[in-house]
């Protein structure tokens, strides 16, 4: 089993306020304090989780360079008080790098959760007399 540092909890815990302050900065028509104060906080998490090297790593990779450049630019406009442009820029820059991870997250999603009709869509068929059986 792996040993969670300290670091490594305060990390998840930034990354987690983060994403809350992101998700109630969209909800209030895209304050941008909130949403620099959550783009701060995520990315101080991921770099206590996973280190500077590692995040310096994953950030600048060859093939993830556009991905990149289009999420840390996005995060610097919404610095720069341009909110929705900046979350936009983002938003794309982020499906951008972890575009490879998106189907791992959607066949983990799809086992640890049991809806008929996702499971039944997601494997190529739908047999429809056997789901409505009670």
């Amino acid at each position: 089993m792996v040993a969670i540092t300290e670091f490594q909890k305060i990390g998840v815990g930034l990354v987690g306020f983060g994403l809350f302050f992101l998700l109630f900065g969209v909800l209030l028509y895209f304050d941008s304090v909130l949403l620099a104060f959550g783009n701060i906080l995520f990315l101080a998490g991921l770099i206590l989780i996973i280190g500077v090297r590692r995040t310096s790593h994953f950030f600048f990779q060859r093939h993830k360079l556009r991905g990149s450049v289009f999420f840390l630019g996005g995060v610097s406009l919404v610095l720069c008080k341009w909110p929705i442009i900046g979350m936009l820029v983002e938003s794309y820059g982020f499906v951008l790098l972890f575009r490879s991870f998106f189907p791992t997250a959607l066949g983990f999603v799809l086992s640890a959760v049991n809806i008929p009709f996702l499971n039944a869509s997601s494997t190529g068929g739908c047999d429809e007399s056997h789901m409505y059986d009670s």
